[in-house]
């Protein structure tokens, strides 16, 4: 997607239950693999309104859950849900220098901004003993992929298949325990909140929003267009021994 005043974008994402596509089955699979505990101490580094807090609580039923985003809003959406529970934390700030120790860190999209080694280098320390990361990051699915399909991504400079995504986990010294595709009904569950949200802002917009909205739709039908070509790759690493 081309350049929106931040203004806009985050206007028309305001009220939407999640910033990326994801759904509980995620957080589940790439928990079990990981061996995270019921009590583990978790990190949801860029958590936007909270979308995964829930699946990460059923994982860690007596454990915790850390809350970090950069955006103020999201986590004010986010504490509207989960600020009374004493089993979650709700931060404003940088959640690639985390306070850990954590026993496992989900990021649903977000490394995707700074880049594989720079996020996996940046929560090294921030991991408990035995610790994972389960991370999703733009993949192509085929060796022949559609100018459509590279161009969903806008121009990411660093967009290559699961094999691409495994060296640069080894480059930052980390493991590949397992992956496996964000499935159709994780990016429906966050765009078709977005196509109600597009609605109902189009009533009364002026030009600039409706440009917005029209970049937003073209996001959306893109995707459903190429989703077989591309996506988000779910990747669960370990540092290495």
């Amino acid at each position: 997607m081309s350049f929106i005043d931040p203004e806009i974008f985050f206007t028309v994402h305001a009220d939407l239950p999640r910033e990326g596509p994801g759904e509980t089955a995620d957080v589940a699979w790439a928990a079990e693999v990981a061996g995270v505990t019921s009590r583990a101490n978790i990190l949801d580094a860029a958590s936007g309104p909270g979308g995964d807090i829930g699946a990460l609580l059923r994982v860690a039923a007596r454990g915790h859950v850390t809350a970090i985003d950069k955006h103020a809003p999201f986590i004010e959406a986010a504490e509207a849900r989960w600020g009374k529970n004493d089993n979650v934390a709700l931060l404003t700030g940088d959640y690639l220098t985390p306070e850990g120790p954590f026993d496992f860190i989900w990021c649903a999209g977000a490394v995707y901004f700074v880049g594989i080694e720079a996020a996996l280098a940046g929560w090294r320390n921030a991991l408990a003993e035995g610790g994972s990361i389960a991370f999703s990051e733009p993949c192509l699915f085929t060796d022949t992929p559609s100018d459509g399909a590279i161009a969903f991504w806008d121009g990411y400079d660093r967009l290559t298949d699961a094999d691409g995504i495994a060296v640069q986990i080894d480059a930052a010294g980390y493991d590949v325990v397992a992956t496996r595709r964000i499935s159709d009904i994780a990016w429906e569950s966050y765009y078709r909140p977005m196509e109600d949200r597009i609605s109902k802002l189009r009533r009364g917009a002026d030009e600039k929003m409706i440009a917005a909205l029209d970049e937003h739709s073209a996001e959306i039908e893109a995707w459903r267009t190429h989703k077989d070509e591309t996506g988000y790759l779910l990747s669960v690493v370990k540092p290495k021994q």
